[in-house]
């Protein structure tokens, strides 16, 4: 359980942010500039704040009234940066192993060859960083901060530098991480997609403030928060079971909110299997009665749960299927026009080309059936 509640001035900006999370990746979310950088230096002691209380499982790090500060270096929490901060001179293997002498060997946890089995680097062992690419550069970084044996892990921005394609090599080996791993880990993003795939629980952070938290899948869902956001790639989190892989079309089958979803075959996922589904606002379409002969393979029934507000011509509109909210992006004339309110009853039409492989995320530790052995603390 890590507690946080800062107040500090930095220029003219103020940060004035509290939250909980006893989550394995809690993300914190929002705008350039909304204070989530700033908010993790005080966690991780990189900045003195004038006023705070910081506590990881019990432990108070930050007390300013009890005059409590634990110096960084104490601290056992291991930084991932946007660039991988890799020491030029020294070969990856020298890299990995370098923060682990911080560390007293009574604290010391996983050893060299589970690290690099994790992260799929163990080819890359003698080489010097000048020649890797930007994605094994940070699997050499989360690598190096694992080796560390720290207690938690911030991850500011990882993948920001990265091309898409360089992003989509590295999120599976983040999945793995945190689902192999007990280090609890605090995820820094403004990518709906990362918070995702990535997050068990979600703070959403405004002008040095945090305006939402809670679980992922429930803040996600919340209609007021676009405005803080930008959200525009809005859309719900949902957990759904593999039920077959239609090879003859390319095709993966999910059962999902008591009905079949029909997604890009998903390879790395075994039948039986459980994922995250992120589905985006803008890619639901609405039907007041059951549609017929559409080229869209996925049509899903529920109930509407809330009209969100205005926002020039469009509105997001939140339906509860099964239990499970999925949130549609529509124009106001459709909502006036379907005569759309709370409690009436609609057909989600979904494109199964519209769920590319990258909005699917493993939702429990076995999810892609790998045989792997955990990193214990």
């Amino acid at each position: 359980m890590i507690r946080v509640a800062v107040q500090h001035r930095l220029g003219s900006f103020d940060l004035n942010a509290q939250f909980e999370s006893d989550g394995r990746v809690t993300a914190l979310f929002g705008r350039s500039g909304s204070g989530k950088t700033s908010l993790v230096n005080a966690i991780g002691g990189l900045i003195r704040p004038a006023c705070a209380h910081i506590s990881l499982d019990g432990e108070i790090l930050v007390d300013t009234e009890q005059r409590v500060f634990v110096a960084k270096h104490r601290r056992r929490v291991a930084y991932v940066f946007q660039d991988a901060r890799l020491f030029p001179h020294l070969t990856v293997r020298q890299n990995l192993l370098y923060g682990r002498w911080f560390t007293p060997p009574a604290k010391r946890f996983g050893q060299l060859a589970q690290v690099v089995e994790l992260l799929g680097i163990g080819h890359l062992l003698q080489r010097r960083p000048r020649n890797l690419s930007g994605g094994e550069k940070q699997r050499v970084a989360i690598g190096r901060a694992l080796l560390a044996s720290p207690r938690l892990l911030i991850m500011d921005e990882p993948l920001a530098s990265l091309d898409e394609a360089r992003k989509a090599e590295i999120l599976p080996y983040l999945e793995r991480l945190y689902d192999e791993t007990k280090v609890p880990t605090i995820y820094v993003s403004h990518s709906v997609l990362e918070v995702a795939r990535l997050a068990d629980t979600l703070v959403v952070m405004a002008e040095g403030r945090v305006e939402a938290t809670g679980p992922t899948a429930d803040v996600m869902a919340r209609l007021d928060l676009p405005p803080f956001t930008d959200l525009i790639e809005a859309g719900a989190v949902l957990e759904a079971e593999i039920l077959k892989h239609d090879d003859s079309f390319g095709l993966t089958v999910l059962s999902l909110c008591g009905s079949r979803l029909w997604v890009p075959r998903l390879d790395r996922h075994r039948v039986g299997a459980k994922v995250r589904v992120h589905i985006r606002a803008r890619d639901v379409m609405l039907s007041t009665r059951p549609p017929d002969r559409l080229s869209a393979l996925n049509v899903l029934r529920g109930t509407i749960a809330e009209i969100g507000p205005q926002r020039g011509p469009i509105r997001d509109v939140r339906l509860d299927c099964s239990g499970q909210a999925i949130l549609a992006r529509i124009t106001r004339r459709s909502v006036e026009s379907l005569h759309l309110t709370e409690g009436t009853t609609v057909y989600a039409v979904i494109k199964a080309v519209g769920l590319d492989r990258q909005t699917f995320g493993a939702a429990s530790r076995h999810a892609n059936g790998a045989d792997t052995t955990a990193i214990p603390i």
